[in-house]
C-alpha cells in the first residue's frame, strides 16, 4: 500500500471537520493526489483501515514522547488550563472511570440513539433511557412516537432495581449493533460523494485547479465531482441575478419537469423571478405533465446543474463553495 492511499484511509477514518483542517495544511500537490485517490476508493476492508491506523499510531507514538498518565497527571493539566473549575470536570473524569451502565451513549447525540432504540420495545427504551443524562434522555424522549412516549415514561416510573445481567445483555446487544453499523459505514467510506464535499469546502480557484488536473487524467471523473458539487437543492445559494441568466438559458418546459420533485422553497424561488404571466404558465405547464418518472426528474435537474456549472466557468454568475454567507463584488 503506497503513502498516498494510507494518507486517503487516514482521512476517511477521521471525523470530517478535522479531515478538513489536515487538508487545509497540505500541500497544493498533496491534496491533488490524496482526493484523487480518495475518489477511486470504492471501498475500504477492515483489515486495511486497521493497518493504516496502528501504523499512524506507531510513528505518532516514536515521535511524541508520552509522559505519565493517571488521575495526578489529569489533576494537574485541568489545574493549569481552568484552575478552581477544574476540580468538577475531574469528580466527572472520576465517575465516568467507573463502569456506567450504556456509558458509551453518554456522548453519542440523541439523534443518533434514537436511530437505534426507536424500534425497540417500549420497556427496554425505559431501561436505556434510565441510565442516561436526564438532558440527553429528553431529547431521545421527544424523539419518539407520541403513543410510544407515554409507555416509555410509565414504564421508567414504575421501574424498580433490574438484575445487573439484564442491564449487561441490553447494553452489549445494543452496543454490538452500533458498532456492526459504523464498521459497515467505514467498510463503504471514499468514493466521488466524498471528494465533492471536501472540494466544496475549498476555494473556488484551489478546487478549479485541482479538477482541471483531475480532467487531464480522467474526465468522466472529473465531471461527476462537479455535478456532486452543485446539487439542485444549491440554487437556494444563487442570488436573483443568478437566477435570472439561468432562467434565460433553460426552457419551461425542462422547468416543468425539474420542478415536479424540487421543495416548495425551490419552486418559490424560481417561480419569483419570473412575471406573473411567466409564472402561471410554468405552474399550468407542471400540473399539466401529470404523474412523472423521478429518474426523469433527476436527469433534467442533473442538467440545468449542468448549465448552472457552465454559466459559472464564463464569469457569468457567481456559485459560493463552502461558505453560502460569503460575499462576492461585481
Amino acid at each position: 500500500m503506497d503513502a498516498i492511499r494510507k494518507s486517503a484511509i487516514l482521512l476517511l477514518t477521521l471525523e470530517k471537520p478535522l479531515a478538513r483542517e489536515v487538508i487545509s495544511q497540505m500541500p497544493r500537490e498533496l491534496v491533488e493526489k490524496v482526493t484523487l485517490e480518495i475518489a477511486k476508493i470504492k471501498n475500504v476492508s477492515r483489515e486495511e483501515q486497521e493497518k493504516v491506523l496502528d501504523e499512524y499510531y506507531s510513528a505518532a507514538r516514536e515521535r511524541t514522547p508520552i509522559e505519565r498518565g493517571g488521575l495526578q497527571t489529569v489533576d494537574d493539566l485541568l489545574k493549569d488550563s481552568f484552575g478552581s473549575d477544574g476540580a468538577s470536570i475531574l469528580e466527572n473524569v472520576r465517575q465516568s472511570m467507573n463502569s456506567v451502565p450504556f456509558g458509551f451513549l453518554h456522548k453519542v447525540g440523541a439523534e443518533n440513539v434514537l436511530t437505534f432504540i426507536v424500534e425497540e420495545h417500549p420497556q427496554t427504551i425505559a431501561l436505556i433511557l434510565s441510565h442516561l443524562p436526564a438532558s440527553q434522555a429528553a431529547e431521545v424522549l421527544s424523539g419518539l412516537p407520541a403513543n410510544k412516549q407515554l409507555e416509555v415514561i410509565r414504564r421508567v416510573a414504575h421501574m424498580e432495581q433490574t438484575s445487573p445481567e439484564v442491564v449487561d445483555d441490553v447494553e452489549k446487544s445494543l452496543e454490538g449493533r452500533m458498532l456492526s453499523t459504523i464498521n459497515q459505514q467505514l467498510e463503504k467510506a471514499g468514493g466521488v460523494p466524498i471528494v465533492a464535499e471536501i472540494l466544496n469546502l475549498t476555494d473556488r480557484m484551489t478546487n478549479r485547479g485541482i479538477l482541471e488536473n483531475l480532467e487531464e487524467e480522467d474526465s468522466e471523473l472529473a465531471d461527476e465531482i462537479r455535478r456532486l458539487m452543485f446539487v439542485f437543492d444549491d440554487l437556494m445559494k444563487l442570488d436573483n441575478k443568478a437566477i435570472q441568466s439561468l432562467l434565460k438559458e433553460v426552457d419551461n418546459s425542462q422547468w416543468a419537469l425539474a420542478l415536479k420533485g424540487a421543495s416548495e422553497e425551490i419552486r418559490e424561488k424560481i417561480l419569483s423571478n419570473l412575471s406573473q404571466r411567466a409564472s402561471e404558465m410554468l405552474r399550468e405547464e407542471m400540473e399539466f405533465l401529470g404523474s412523472v418518472r423521478v429518474s426523469d426528474v433527476e436527469a433534467m435537474q442533473s442538467q440545468i446543474v449542468d448549465v448552472v456549472r457552465r454559466l459559472e466557468d464564463s464569469g457569468e454568475i457567481a456559485v459560493s463553495a463552502g461558505n453560502s454567507s460569503e460575499q462576492f463584488i461585481a
